[in-house]
């Protein structure tokens, strides 16, 4: 079957697709984590946690989602912010330059929009920082609006349920499966569920088939099982931050994190030369490494996220 006729095979069995509807739905009611974002319609605290949870665990995220916003209670709030409170707001969570853009986010919608959030998908992905999926996230679980979107535990999901694993799969028909599937007037608690499965059972690594929900729908599992590497549960492997963390370090990515952890520390206003800032972005700092530690810099003003003068670094006010 060629994923096309995949396409038009889903909305010829419309039973299977509501079976697969009240499957998820039934475990979602039952299995769902209680986050504070899912409490919510606000599109502002939608918006947050959206941008707080690319590539940052929800443990992570829940302490640092309440603090926030306690620190910037609205989105005008945080477009009024010095954006050096926003990026001190922002550490333990890393990729510090989603903290600029998600104030960028809500100044382009204070001075463009009045401070009222738009409502299409379209409007939405033309904001800074913003792309299809937290465009469609915001669309759906602050405003309830039938779009389908994916991140990677939404596109897993499709992928399994719904494709032969066999087949190569464009995401423009990944994406047309997923507004294919969509449960007209049910879409928030759908999208939500098929990121709780994604997170909790049909994981990358060892998905733990023998306890989804939708285990006897489930093409990929189906495929498994007739070729006998279905046998037992997997083991389980070591998480992906955890295999990442090596490379990490000694990354770019990471000495630019130390130079914002050194800024962080600075009273505000206050700034650091190069001479004070190199050793504490690396211990063994020679005044040779100067270069280096320049075009660290230079890509973190680019961004946003440093001042750098005669006077020297700091963060940005």
């Amino acid at each position: 079957m060629t994923i096309c006729r995949s396409i038009d095979h889903i909305n010829d069995n419309l039973l299977i697709f509501r079976q697969i509807h009240q499957a998820l739905l039934s475990w979602f009611s039952e299995a769902a984590r209680d986050l504070p974002w899912r409490r919510v319609r606000d599109p502002y605290h939608i918006l947050v946690a959206e941008v707080m949870l690319q590539q940052t665990q929800v443990d992570r995220v829940l302490p640092k989602y309440e603090a926030f916003l306690e620190r910037f209670p609205t989105l005008r709030a945080l477009a009024e912010a010095p954006t050096a409170d926003v990026i001190r707001m922002w550490a333990g969570l890393g990729y510090n330059r989603r903290a600029v853009n998600l104030q960028r986010t809500a100044r382009e919608i204070v001075e463009r929009y009045g401070g009222v959030f738009p409502r299409d998908v379209a409007t939405l992905v033309t904001l800074p920082g913003i792309g299809p999926y937290t465009a469609g996230a915001i669309a759906c679980f602050a405003f309830e609006q039938d779009v389908a979107f994916m991140d990677t535990n939404i596109r897993r999901v499709i992928r399994r349920v719904f494709t032969d694993p066999a087949e190569m799969v464009a995401e423009r028909t990944l994406l047309e499966l997923a507004q294919a599937a969509l449960p007209v007037g049910h879409s928030w608690a759908w999208n939500q569920a098929l990121m709780e499965l994604g997170s909790l059972i049909c994981t990358a690594d060892a998905p733990a088939c023998w306890r989804c929900p939708l285990r006897d729908l489930c093409r990929d599992y189906a495929a498994r099982r007739a070729s006998d590497e279905y046998l037992a549960p997997a083991p389980p492997r070591k998480r992906v931050s955890e295999r990442r963390e090596r490379p990490f370090i000694g990354s770019n990515r990471y000495f630019r994190g130390r130079i914002i952890e050194a800024l962080r520390a600075l009273p505000p206003g206050a700034t650091l030369t190069l001479n004070d800032l190199g050793p504490q972005v690396r211990p063994e700092y020679t005044p040779d490494d100067e270069a280096w530690l320049i075009t660290l810099i230079q890509g973190l003003e680019r961004d946003g996220l440093v001042v750098w003068n005669d006077a020297g670094v700091r963060l940005p006010e």
